[in-house]
């Protein structure tokens, strides 16, 4: 169990293989197949490490002496969406924030529990907090692009934090790369010095997600990202997600029972009773959770009947 000190809530604010056949013999064993070697890509496609599974256990956390989580406990499984579903107030994006170490960044805030990444608590006290937020990123309800920098200043920004150096070809590449993974590559392939806050609010919100995946994070949470968007926005963004599940772990709350019923691989359904902190009444499969609830709270939720 790790418990953190208080610390200011942002306000808003990633084979070619030769096959040898042995010619049959019965007085030789068959010769070895060739090694099975990657072929070589360019930076902005390289193979990232295998899929991550992170895991919540008994998570309490409180904000001075009000407790908000109750031993909560999630594993949120390697290449799969979780949905964080409930009504407001019940604790999902105070959970979401402390899988990447932002609860420790508001006044009052404690913390107890462990998160598991891969089986090592990134609260640990030898783990560096860059360290975690470069495994995790984290995309939020409002598009917060950088106002000054242009739409590849902006992809490129996390470089800079977490000191990363690379030629400018490279940079290119990585530019469109994240770019084409966070559906936007074709409306601003042509104007990638243009500013970012001059995009869409659907532009910019896809813009911040290829501006998490430059670090290439192992793990990406996301807090509402479309309940501020257009319908056709928002299927643009659950369409990149599907698609960013095949190489990056994805956690998103919501407030949309049709998004996640959609998008998510699993769902967790938070709920806290009046002047009691939040806990977790059911999680599983989502098909399973809107279709074959065991809680009869969750069944009344997913149908409308409260929230």
């Amino acid at each position: 169990m790790t418990s953190q000190s208080p610390a200011a809530e942002p306000t808003g604010a990633d084979p070619v293989t030769t096959q040898i056949d042995a010619v049959a013999d019965t007085t030789a064993p068959p010769a070895p197949a060739a090694p099975r070697l990657p072929a070589p890509t360019p930076y902005g496609e390289q193979r990232l490490p295998a899929l991550a599974e992170l895991e919540a256990r008994e998570i309490t956390a409180w904000f001075g002496d009000r407790k908000v989580l109750d031993r909560v406990s999630l594993t949120m499984g390697a290449g799969q969406i979780t949905a964080l579903i409930g009504p407001s107030g019940c604790g999902k994006s105070t959970f979401l924030r402390i899988l990447n170490r932002m609860h420790e960044l508001v006044p009052s805030a404690q913390l107890a529990g462990e998160v598991l990444l891969d089986g090592e608590d990134i609260y640990h006290r030898e783990k560096r907090l860059i360290d975690a937020r470069r495994a995790i990123g984290m995309v939020f309800q409002k598009p917060n692009p950088f106002p000054a920098m242009s739409i590849r200043e902006n992809v490129l920004a996390g470089l800079k934090v977490t000191g990363t150096r690379m030629r400018r070809s490279d940079k290119d590449d990585l530019v469109e790369s994240c770019l084409i993974k966070g559906g936007l590559w074709n409306e601003v392939k042509d104007r990638l010095d243009a500013p970012g806050a001059g995009l869409s609010g659907g532009q910019q919100q896809r813009l911040c997600i290829a501006r998490s995946l430059a670090v290439r994070p192992r793990v990406l949470l996301m807090d509402e990202p479309c309940s501020a968007l257009d319908p056709t926005s928002t299927r643009v963004i659950e369409e990149t997600m599907v698609e960013l599940a095949q190489e990056v772990t994805i956690v998103i709350v919501t407030h949309n029972m049709q998004q996640a019923a959609r998008v998510s691989d699993q769902c967790a359904f938070f709920l806290a009773a009046q002047g009691t902190p939040g806990v977790i009444v059911e999680h599983g499969d989502t098909r399973d959770m809107f279709e074959r609830p065991q809680d009869s709270r969750t069944h009344d939720y997913v149908n409308g009947r409260f929230g």
